[in-house]
Order: structure tokens, then sequence, then C-alpha cells
């Protein structure tokens, strides 16, 4: 069996680095390349940044403040229970719980996400940390077709087994399910999926306000061709 490295489909990067009294975390792939700089006095949000380099939609930059509005002066123990997601940039958001999370690490951290494009209707899907595989499983219309432990599982009510993992891997299984899901996109023509109103309203863009204003916008690259990685312009 071929090497994922060897194969055409989705790629995604996370960066997480901490620094004294700051941490900032980015995220690259097909469709999107964001950072957030979270400012912190060891205990609190002192100031958090967002900056958008390539994003989607037309409507994708006022999530920026929104961001800011639910997370600037929050402790940083606070984060994983804020339930305001949908009403953020879903990516914005997972980069501002990263950063709570890892704002008192000594090391900067990176993950990458491979996913495959269908092959007889199956995705090959694997999460690296450092280069080193934590977590890998095949998909086939959004159910898990192997390991076996969770075969038949929807990728979206893997909640109780991720539950039972370790804390590192409970994060990397929930950045590989999100890539997982997003990978879906390669596969779906660029019309079918660029009319906001049909998007469930799980997003800054999506809520119904914003929706019928949105326009589809942005590079897309396919990092699988080999010409250059996520977020290599950010070494």
């Amino acid at each position: 069996m071929k090497s994922l490295d060897a194969q055409p489909g989705f790629r995604r990067r996370f960066r997480i680095t901490p620094s004294a009294g700051q941490v900032c975390t980015a995220v690259e792939d097909d469709y999107h390349c964001m950072r957030v700089t979270l400012y912190h006095d060891g205990v609190r949000t002192t100031d958090i940044e967002a900056v958008m380099e390539r994003a989607p939609w037309t409507t994708c930059p006022g999530a920026q403040q929104k961001l800011v509005e639910t997370f600037a002066g929050k402790p940083l123990s606070s984060f994983a229970s804020n339930d305001d997601k949908t009403a953020n940039c879903t990516h914005l958001y997972d980069l501002a719980q990263l950063a709570a999370v890892h704002a008192l690490d000594s090391e900067a951290s990176e993950y990458d996400i491979l996913v495959t494009d269908p092959v007889d209707g199956q995705r090959r899907a694997e999460i690296r940390l450092q280069g080193t595989p934590l977590l890998q499983w095949t998909e086939a219309g959004f159910h898990i077709v192997e390991p076996e432990a969770i075969a038949g599982t929807r990728l979206d009510k893997l909640g109780h087994w991720i539950n039972t993992l370790t804390p590192e891997l409970q994060e990397a299984a929930r950045m590989l399910r999100w890539g997982n899901m997003i990978a879906n996109g390669r596969s779906i023509p660029l019309q079918q999926q660029s009319d906001a109103t049909r998007m469930p309203p799980n997003c800054f863009t999506f809520q119904p306000e914003r929706a019928i204003e949105a326009k589809r916008v942005g590079e897309i690259i396919d990092f699988s061709d080999g010409n250059r990685e996520p977020l290599a312009h950010r070494m």
C-alpha cells in the first residue's frame, strides 16, 4: 500500500509556538491560512489577535472581531468550557483553544493531517505530531471503516471514543476528525459548495444574516502536488 505522502489528497498543518507571555497558533490547508496570537499573564488572556491570510468567503474576516469578543480577558482555563463556536469562525476558534491549552508549553509543536482522496470510496486519514504518526483510520461515507474498534461510527459521533483516549490523543483525534470532514470538499465541485445559504448555521459566515451576503473567494491550494507545504512561508 502506498504511503499517504505519495497519494493525492488533503493536507493540513497546525503550528503552535509559545514564548514568554504569548503563544501563536497557525493553520494552513487547501482552503485556509489563519493564525491567532494569544497574549496572557500565565492565568488570564490579556489580548488576542486573529489574522486571516486566506479564507473561503467574503464574510470570514468579520469573525476576527468576534473572536476577540469571545475570549479577550478570559481565564485560559475557561476556554475549554466555552460553547460559542458556531458564532465564531470555527478555524479561528480552534486556534484560540489550542493556544490556551499550550500557552505554558516550553517548546513549539506541529501537527500534520493527511487525508487521501477517495479510492474505491474510501479515504485514509492520519495525524502526525512532529512527524510521528499518532492516529490513523479509514473512512467511507463519513463512517469509520478501520480500526475495527470504532468501525461503523460516524465521524461526528466519535466523541465517546475520543473521551477514552489520553489527553494528547484526544486533541489529535478531534483535529483529525475535523480535517477528515473538511477534506470532503475536494470531492465536491466548487459550484455546488458556493451557496452559503445552503449550509447549516455552524460557523460565523453561515449564520443566516451573513450567509445571504457571503461570496466564495480565496485561492485553493493542492499541497499534495509536492510543490509546497502548508505554512512553509512561515518557517
